[in-house]
């Protein structure tokens, strides 16, 4: 393998050295190091023709660089005309423009200023050397004489090393160049096309650098190829090999259409021989020729270097191959070995309980059946490599080791394999032990605490609480841990620093057990010895209720606890009562630890489970390999499907658990922390209000693939759905905690924090139980959040009574109740139906149907209603809308009445503190002017005198029409008008408590399929074969009822035909009317009355009062 490596190692230093010769010869060739401009770089210039190089050569090989007649030559830049001549000048080669150049200036048709400015400007810029100038002066007799007299005098100015002759004629020209070096216009037999030299030079500039740029990209290509790291798979290798043949094939058209290029260009340069074969060239056309001679033989010298390295490359690959596919299976053996390497060293744990042991010894045995298939693979895998080695394989230096590496791995995995085996199995046995230990302790404490000391008072219960004491005391052997010492020795090899700590604490615990149990024996017995008088006990646990036997009397209350108090402080003196306080309260700290340890470790336990949620799902849904199992629905509805779990994680993560913690040896002070963190918590009414979007997302999308590979990957055996669920099932869990902890902290320092903790907790209980229904009212046009806080809500029966409309109004209303679900807000009463969804879960939560709303600034209120203790009134304008509403109990229509006198209460305060004093004056004048009704309204009442033992307690504001600071509420779109639709069998003649109220709403039972044409207001697709789709929108005839309360439909929208049940039908067709039934139903007046008037002239009465 090292011969090998060295070997490529030449053949990679050959081709670079080869393509770097040709390069050095290329730049030769061109002149790079002098030549710093090409002619496509100054193409414009060159086409100018001031100055060219005529091909010509003076006697001693001099180029000739020709400046001809050009008017403009004043004006040219110089940048540019240093560009020409720079350019020009590094043209010819290097021995020829060593010799020097020869200037011929050709002014014979211009004037001695422009001779004398082509002069000075050559000699301050010329970049060559110059071996002669010739001036041809201008032709004209005074030009002539002119330049013969001031050249004398100039000639310091020009400041030239070399010769400059005037010349009068190009005969006298001819005496210093041979004709056949000049071109004819200088009167010389040289054949010159500017044009044609241009194109050729740039054609001869572009091939070299292609050339250049050839051997340069096969030399990174080289490079690239010896430098690539062979790969360590099969596939990986071929996809190598074919990638560098199709690398190589490109690299050979680039050769191609380089040596095609210079053909081409020889051809061109070529040319004038082939029409002419006794066409002589110039020295330029000479050295044109040459170059791209030499250039082709360095691109043919390229090429061969490249193949002698591809033809070695190529050879390597394949060889390669060949090692590669034993490399490929060793690898996946490998691979496999360390994965139940890997297996193995996880069951490193002992685990925390004796069911996590025999979890972990499970996994292990069936993890050993595994296991030995992988040993079994690999120790044939060991054996084809003896037989590579045995054919003498040229890389026995890479096989043989893999080879013994197999065979060594599979060694002590087996070792291994059957040392944790061991290890676990001890494990176990200790696990076992400390179970029985920490069983037998939680019950000698739950024994001590729940024996009722009040039975312990006398002898025989004293007596019989000392048998239990023994009978359980004679059970220690068989649970108890008994050699500490000898279970360091036994067990040495399981006992980590965390198994070593529990054991120390069972063994602490046990030693904590016994001094309670000893303390509770010499109690007893001394209680079992003498009988002592009864004294009032104090219950273990804080909620024991003692209930005295003594006389009820106020006389007799006092007089037994004064004897009582005097008899427990004799007892104390004497030294013989019962449980002592350090007892009881020892009793109470334990179980205040196994609430707060419960907490904790639940705590715990809760964040991982949201971390797991986080990290293995929602993560994995901006995954890109998981992409393609993500189903469209679900597509940008992360947000939706687990809300602000991840603010829910963050805080309980970084914040409360860490609070949490430092009150574990102090639990009856945490209420201080959940009234410290009481806001944070607030964050689950935002999760517990998204989680019907979240369930209802979850149901469409549960069978999907992506939910299914993440479980198998989190290895859950519960779905994401029971994830979703536990902020919910947490801050519930809660308020049991505190109620737990307060039981046992009754007489603790920090009792007052629990039971305001425990109440903030039911707040935000209620707060989102609130919110959860708030969300789910429909039908309300307004904006909820306009109406104010909600401060109640709940079902109760409603009847109602009009004064004015119909006479059936009244007389109907009696007969039969509405069952109707009331939402409390700050500024409007809101009335809704309760419809039960079909559904699961979270999907079956009801919803609310917006009826109707009053203005809490118009509404007053009669607590009790017509000796009914369940039944009070909601009444308006002057009662001549009244509702009559019967509560499910006495208690929660106490708390519905005085809720609403606090808003009713706090509207008039406000009224009060916006008004002047004669404002006031008029108030109370108002409020003093009933009888036996209390009634702060202002408005006019006809009301009957009250029946006699019928007490009415009447509350109502005054409209806020006057009060800048209500005058939104009115505003709200919802109750702006107080309106009520009502059928004639919702109201029918009197009512009684004992009726069983209904959920019939008059508006569905009045709703009567019949055959007509309606429009759909809803959805509906049940995706049966023979059942309809409708969308919203479209329009449906009825046709013909059938059996099993079935409609035939046909949909007008899309032709198709159908059968719907009824029940679909009523909300799928809402409020639509059949086009059949639409005249007869709005030409009856008898079912609506509207009361929007009467209303409207309340609010009148009470705007003209002013300030």
């Amino acid at each position: 393998m090292i011969l090998w490596v060295k070997m490529s190692e030449m053949v990679l230093e050959e081709l670079l050295r080869r393509l770097a010769a040709v390069t050095h010869c290329i730049d030769e060739i061109m002149q790079q190091d002098t030549r710093p401009l090409c002619a496509a770089d100054i193409g414009p210039d060159l086409r100018k023709r001031f100055a060219f190089l005529s091909g010509g050569r003076g006697e001693n090989g001099s180029p000739i660089i020709v400046f001809p007649e050009f008017p403009a030559f004043g004006e040219l830049q110089e940048q540019e005309f240093h560009n020409v001549l720079t350019y020009l000048t590094s043209v010819p080669s290097l021995s020829a423009s060593g010799v020097g150049f020869i200037l011929i200036i050709d002014r014979r048709q211009d004037r001695w200023a422009s001779v004398k400015g082509t002069l000075l400007r050559i000699a301050g810029s010329f970049p060559g050397n110059l071996q002669l100038v010739l001036v041809l002066r201008p032709t004209t007799l005074f030009q002539r004489a002119l330049s013969n007299i001031l050249f004398n005098f100039s000639k310091d100015e020009f400041k030239m090393k070399v010769p400059v002759i005037m010349l009068s004629s190009v005969t006298e020209l001819h005496s210093y160049i041979d004709r056949a070096q000049l071109t004819q216009d200088l009167g010389g037999t040289q054949k010159y096309c500017h044009e044609k030299w241009i194109s050729h030079r740039t054609a001869i500039e572009g091939f070299a650098l292609m050339v250049k740029k050839t051997a340069q990209t096969l030399q990174a290509f080289g490079t690239e190829l010896a430098e690539t790291e062979l790969p360590n798979d099969v596939q990986a290798t071929c996809n190598l090999l074919s990638v560098h043949t199709e690398k190589k094939e490109k690299m050979k058209d680039d050769l191609k259409v380089a040596l095609s290029q210079g053909g081409r260009l020889l051809e061109s340069i070529n040319e004038p021989l082939v029409s002419d074969p006794e066409h002589i060239m110039n020295h330029d056309e000479l050295e044109n020729l040459a170059t791209v001679q030499r250039l082709l033989e360095q691109l043919d010298e390229t090429e061969r270097a490249f193949d002698d390295f591809w033809d070695r490359h190529q050879s390597k690959l394949e060889q390669c191959l060949q090692l590669r596919h034993f490399e490929h299976n060793f690898r996946e053996v490998r691979a496999l070995l360390d994965q139940v390497a890997d297996r193995l060293s996880g069951f490193s744990e002992v685990g925390i309980s004796p069911a996590h042991g025999e979890h972990i010894l499970k996994e292990l045995t069936n993890h050993e059946e595994r296991t030995c298939e992988v040993l079994d693979r690999a120790l044939a895998l060991a054996c084809e490599a003896d037989a590579l080695i045995e054919g003498s394989h040229y890389a026995v230096d890479s096989i043989l080791p893999k080879c013994l590496e197999l065979r060594a791995v599979c060694e002590e995995v087996g070792s291994v394999l059957k040392a944790k085996k061991s290890h676990l199995l001890k494990a176990v046995e200790l696990h076992s032990s400390l179970k029985r230990a920490t069983r037998w302790c939680d019950d000698g404490i739950y024994l001590l605490a729940s024996q009722p000391v009040d039975k312990c008072q006398s002898q025989d219960g004293a007596e019989a609480a000392l048998q239990e004491i023994e009978r359980y005391l004679d059970t220690a052997n068989q649970h108890k841990l008994t050699d500490l010492s000898g279970i360091w020795r036994e067990y040495e090899s399981v006992l980590t620093a965390n198994f070593r700590e529990q054991v120390e604490r069972v063994f602490q615990k046990q030693h904590s057990v016994e001094d309670m149990f000893e303390k509770r024996r010499v109690s007893l017995k001394k209680l079992a010895a003498k009988q002592t008088r009864p004294v009032q006990p104090v219950a273990p646990r804080p909620e024991a209720v003692v209930k005295s036997p003594l006389s009820s009397s106020a006389n007799q209350e006092k007089t037994s606890s004064a004897d009582i108090s005097k008899k427990e402080d004799a007892l104390l003196q004497n030294g013989s009562r019962h449980p002592s306080l350090s007892e009881e309260e020892e009793n109470l700290a334990v179980l205040r630890r196994h609430v707060m340890n419960e907490l904790l470790e639940t705590e715990r336990a809760y964040v991982e489970e949201l971390l797991c949620v986080l990290e293995g799902y929602a993560d994995e849904m901006d995954n890109p390999s998981m992409a393609t199992l993500i189903p469209t629905t679900l597509h940008s509805k992360k947000d939706v499907l687990f809300g602000n779990m991840a603010e829910i994680y963050h805080f309980h993560n970084k914040t409360f658990l860490r609070e949490l913690e430092t009150y574990t040896d102090c639990p009856e002070l945490v209420g201080r922390c959940f009234l410290e963190r009481m806001a944070d918590l607030q964050i689950y009414e935002k999760y517990c209000q998204n989680k019907p979007r979240s369930e209802s997302l979850w149901r469409q999308c549960s069978d999907c693939a992506f939910f299914q590979e993440c479980q198998r990957k989190l290895e859950h055996k519960l779905g994401l759905d029971s994830y979703l669920l536990k902020p919910v099932q947490r801050i519930t869990k809660y308020q049991l905690l505190l109620k737990e902890l307060l039981k046992y902290s009754k007489s603790c320092e920090g009792s007052e924090d629990l039971q305001e903790a425990l109440s903030s907790i039911l707040g935000i209980l209620k707060a989102v139980n609130d919110s959860m229904h708030l969300i789910a009212i429909t039908g309300y046009e307004g904006n909820l959040s306009e109406l104010g806080r909600l401060l109640m809500q709940g079902s109760f029966s409603v009847w109602t009574e009009h004064k004015k409309g119909h006479a059936k109004v009244k007389d109907l209303a009696r007969f039969k109740p509405m069952q109707r679900h009331l939402f409390l807000h700050e500024r409007a009463l809101l009335f809704c139906k309760r419809r039960e969804e079909s559904g699961e879960g979270y999907e079956k939560a009801p919803s609310y149907s917006f009826k109707h709303s009053l203005s809490m600034s118009a509404v007053g209120i009669t607590e009790n209603a017509k000796g009914d203790n369940k039944k009070f009134e909601i009444w308006c304008n002057s009662r001549e809308e009244v509702y009559i509403v019967q509560a499910p109990t006495p208690e929660i229509k106490t708390a519905w009445v005085n809720e609403i006198r606090k808003v009713l209460t706090g509207q008039l305060k406000a009224c009060r503190e916006a008004r002047q004093q004669k404002t006031s004056e008029q108030f109370s004048s108002l409020l003093s002017s009933n009888g036996a009704v209390i009634s702060l309204s202002p408005f006019r009442s006809n009301q009957k005198s009250l029946k006699k033992g019928e007490e009415k307690a009447e509350l109502v504001v005054p409209d806020s029409a006057s009060v800048p600071a209500l005058r939104s509420a009115d505003k709200v779109k919802g109750f702006n008008k107080v309106s009520l639709s009502l059928d004639a069998s919702e109201e029918n003649d009197g009512y009684s408590s004992a009726e069983d109220p209904s959920n019939s709403d008059p508006e569905d039972e009045g709703k009567k399929l019949s055959p007509g044409r309606y429009v759909v207001v809803a959805d509906y697709d049940k995706g049966g074969t023979q059942d309809l789709t409708v969308k919203s929108g479209d329009t449906v005839q009825l046709i013909r009822e059938g059996g099993d309360s079935q409609w035939f439909v046909r949909n007008l929208s899309s032709c198709k035909e159908g059968w719907v049940s009824a029940a679909h039908l009523l909300t799928l067709i809402g409020e639509s009317k059949s086009s059949q039934s639409l005249t007869s139903s709005e030409g009856s007046g008898s079912g609506n009355l509207s009361t929007s008037s009467s209303c409207s002239e309340t609010y009148t009465s009470f705007s003209d009062i002013k300030p």
